[in-house]
């Protein structure tokens, strides 16, 4: 939506969503520049929509995470590939083809100011009908994270320092786009009540004021040490923190970039402080990590299961391009090199772990997402969120309280499609 935004007016765009409706190749001429963007799950799918939109005669440029990622890969198929983030190289391209100057590759990794960036016009927002064909619609308020977790691609795609967006734009973005419930994208929102607490008490002041039905975000454990600032939260509409706890195992503690520990009272405090004030905790959890042994499964569901979260997210260890972790696995020879990009999606197994088998992290992979998201899980879970909510809430939360955990149950039901 923020790229077609940037579409001078003088040209016709439209965006296409293989999610929602097929692509229309018909439509497709000589005079179309189509622009995909994606990630390294998808970007296998991506080269052949390129194929056969070149067929056709036009001219394909491709970005996002993997672009950025893997420049050189997709720059052997692409006619144009965009590196890093597009506000200001996307428009550039467009006047470079239109005056038949086009370059192979566009590079912008400045990290730019998001003060007024990509303003959302009425014409994309009339073309996409977010409520009809989204389960929740995105919105994104900070970009980047200074953590450099081994495995993460967050430094990479949106830079280490944390950016801000004036809190009026978002304001009135939520409001023009009438959305009452939205996932933020933010890679580490949370860290941002230590950086700068005045910015977020800010902003959950500016959004206590709209009409939202809630609102989730992905945060680390530091969130527990700001009980006012959850407290304003709450009164801000926020329904759930996404917490990267990402291991029960100590020993895994140098793969996390400084922001999870391995310990386990250290866990349930933070949990039951931000449930206290009636937010909900969505622990995240990567299986596969260096110090990993086969009992890692068994550890977690332990303690899935005595520290009361609301909902649970596993995922296995994926080396994706530019981090160290594949860095690591491809110097030591234990990266799998014949998996195509489309088992990236972190529920497969791309390497062999450090102190287990393949084998073994499949099977303790499969293991606990049974039991985690089996419908009597789901609905223990839900109903104990639930009842902390008060009666007159009662109907408001409860999508939310079992919604989380149905979506990462048809996640993991991908894994056998």
């Amino acid at each position: 939506m923020r790229l077609a935004s940037l579409v001078p007016d003088e040209l016709p765009v439209e965006i296409w969503d293989e999610d929602v409706a097929p692509i229309p190749y018909d439509a497709i001429t000589k005079n179309t520049v189509m622009g995909i963007t994606s990630k390294t799950l998808s970007i296998d799918r991506a080269r052949e929509i390129a194929a056969r939109a070149r067929q056709r005669g036009a001219r394909v440029v491709v970005g996002g995470a993997h672009a950025t990622l893997a420049p050189e890969e997709v720059s052997s198929w692409a006619d144009i590939t965009a590196v890093g983030e597009g506000y200001f190289t996307w428009r550039k391209i467009l006047d470079d083809l239109a005056h038949d100057r086009a370059e192979k590759m566009y590079t912008d990794e400045s990290w730019a100011n998001l003060a007024g960036i990509a303003r959302l016009t009425d014409r994309v927002l009339n073309m996409v009908n977010e409520k009809r064909d989204y389960w929740t619609p995105y919105l994104e308020i900070t970009r980047g994270c200074p953590r450099n977790c081994s495995f993460c691609t967050a430094i990479r795609v949106s830079g280490r320092v944390m950016r801000f967006r004036p809190i009026d734009e978002v304001v009135e973005e939520i409001e023009r786009r009438d959305i009452k419930r939205f996932f933020l994208t933010d890679d580490n929102f949370g860290l941002n009540f230590r950086l700068d607490p005045e910015y977020i008490t800010n902003l959950f002041y500016a959004l206590r004021k709209l009409p939202l039905n809630g609102w989730t975000n992905q945060a680390e454990m530091m969130v527990g040490d700001f009980p006012d600032l959850i407290q304003l939260g709450k009164e801000a509409h926020i329904d759930k923190f996404f917490i990267g706890f990402e291991s029960v195992n100590v020993g895994n503690k140098r793969d996390l970039g400084g922001k999870s520990k391995g310990n386990l009272q250290e866990y349930k405090r933070v949990i039951k402080t931000i449930q206290s004030f009636g937010v909900g905790v969505v622990g995240l959890f990567v299986f596969g990590l260096e110090a990993d042994t086969p009992d890692v499964f068994q550890n977690t569901w332990n303690f899935v299961k005595e520290s009361g979260l609301d909902n649970v997210s596993f995922t296995i260890m994926t080396p994706y391009p530019g981090t160290p972790a594949r860095e690591q696995y491809l110097r030591e020879g234990r990266l799998f090199t014949d998996v195509p990009w489309s088992k990236y999606d972190t529920t497969h197994v791309t390497f062999e772990p450090a102190n287990m088998t393949a084998d073994q992290l499949r099977a303790g992979y499969d293991w606990i997402c049974r039991k985690a998201y089996s419908l009597p899980s789901i609905a223990t879970r839900g109903v104990r969120t639930l009842r902390r909510h008060p009666v007159r809430d009662a109907r408001r939360k409860l999508f939310s309280s079992f919604s989380t955990d149905f979506g990462y149950r048809r996640t993991y039901s991908y894994r056998y499609g």
